[in-house]
């Protein structure tokens, strides 16, 4: 009877804790029914011990940093002298009247003469209704508007540091000038023998006038202030309109060419490369105390 007394006071063996004594920290292998436990992998795993594989990238590629940067302000030019802009507008303009010159000799050479006929009080037109007259005011205005776009296009190219309003001022006052000259240039070629042959040529004899305008003129106003009229005023037509338009496509605000904004990339950074598993345990290694 006290041996089942002693059996039944001293506790069974079988409901001991397989953690070890009490107080002591618990063991990172926990036996289970399916078998031998897995250690979470990791660099502070002890030896001895599987490791768990690397969880594989995701199927899509992560979103990485922004690589590029807000595109940050041009810097500021070199400032602009007045007097210079003022020097090259004048230049300009200047060079525009001269150009006319060589557009009076090209309207002279393409305009037709007008035929007509010497009687005792002058020279009168042998057609009532010539077309020569509309022809040669048809050829001025041909020319005149190629002339604006051609120097239109030239000044936008050549003056880029200088385009804005100041440049229609320079493409108004120029094209006018050699509107002017132009047709002073070629109304004059082969005048002096028309008036010789006026003065000196016998009655009926047929002779061609020069080509003049009728639908442009210069008049003052009030004795003192030139006003152009007609065709002398579309060479100025043209070259400010082209102008304008050329204005309205440019890609640039300020109409100057600017520097061009840092690239923005917006492509995907490379995924970080996975971490290398640690070494296997060598043969030798002694096994880690359960507890």
């Amino acid at each position: 009877m006290s041996s089942e007394s002693a059996g039944q006071g001293r506790p069974d063996d079988s409901a001991r804790d397989d953690t070890g004594p009490v107080g002591a920290a618990p063991s990172p292998v926990s036996p289970g029914p399916a078998g031998p436990a897995v250690a979470a992998a990791g660099p502070g795993a002890a030896p001895g011990v599987p490791n768990m594989p690397p969880a594989p990238p995701p199927p899509w590629p992560p979103v990485g940093p922004y690589q590029g940067g807000l595109p940050s302000a041009p810097p500021p030019g070199p400032p602009r002298r007045p007097g210079r802009a003022i020097l090259v507008g004048a230049g300009a303009v200047l060079t525009l009247i001269l150009l006319g010159l060589p557009l009076g000799l090209l309207w002279a050479s393409v305009a037709p003469s007008i035929p007509v006929r010497k009687t005792e009080e002058g020279a009168v037109l042998t057609n009532p209704q010539p077309e020569e007259f509309i022809a040669a005011d048809g050829w001025f205005s041909v020319l005149g508007l190629g002339f604006g776009v051609l120097a239109a296009i030239a000044l936008w190219l050549l003056l880029r540091r200088y385009r804005g309003p100041s440049s229609l001022l320079v493409l108004a006052l120029g094209g006018v000038g050699a509107a002017i000259v132009a047709w002073q240039v070629g109304r004059r070629i082969g005048l002096a023998e028309y008036q010789r042959l006026l003065e000196t040529a016998p009655v009926d004899k047929l002779f061609n006038k020069p080509p003049d305008l009728r639908a442009g003129a210069v008049e003052w106003l009030y004795g003192w202030i030139p006003t152009v009229q007609g065709d002398l005023l579309l060479p100025a037509f043209g070259a400010v309109v082209t102008y304008t338009l050329l204005a309205g496509w440019s890609r640039w605000p300020g109409l100057r060419p600017e520097p061009e904004p840092p690239a923005v990339s917006w492509g995907w950074s490379a995924p970080p490369a996975p971490a290398a598993a640690p070494a296997p345990p060598e043969s030798g290694a002694a096994e880690p105390p359960r507890g």
